[in-house]
């Protein structure tokens, strides 16, 4: 294997663990604000649970991004050779979904701690509630373009 295939390969891996570390995070602060929420009214577990899940995306599009580098890689059967400096621009590639999916995924568990706790008081505020989590998924759907289209038009012999 070569060097350039170690250094696209750690990016690989790198957009699936910091991004996932991002969305473990907002799902899991969400996830403590859904709990205090449904200890007093357990009736809202559905409305706060498509709230909780929204940082969840991030972690995925990472794992999207792994997946189509080691498709491109041909890891599953024999293993394109590339060059070093082919090999860093596809660690580059995947820095945009680690870093920004990092980010936005812990920001959105911040929106949807704010968002758990509007529809808390008014369950009717769902409706403005997911419109401010899809802002805070754009950044990442963003990144996660840019990413992906660089591991996919990327040319490797």
């Amino acid at each position: 294997m070569s060097m350039g295939n170690v250094y696209a390969i750690i990016g690989a891996a790198l957009a699936v663990i910091v991004s996932g570390i991002g969305s473990a995070i907002g799902v899991g602060r969400a996830g403590q604000a859904s709990s205090a929420l449904l200890s007093k009214q357990p009736e809202k577990f559905g409305t706060t649970m498509i709230l909780q899940v929204m940082p969840s995306t991030q972690g995925l599009y990472g794992f999207v991004v792994a997946f189509m580098m080691l498709i491109k890689l041909n890891a599953f059967g024999e293993m394109v050779s590339l060059t070093e400096a082919q090999g860093w621009i596809m660690f580059a590639y995947c820095m945009p979904i680690a870093i920004v999916g990092l980010v936005s995924a812990i920001m959105q568990g911040n929106v949807a701690i704010g968002c758990i706790n509007l529809v808390g008081k008014q369950e009717n505020q769902i409706g403005h509630a997911i419109p401010m989590l899809v802002l805070v998924e754009i950044f990442a759907i963003f990144a996660f373009i840019v990413s992906i289209l660089g591991v996919m038009l990327l040319t490797v012999a």
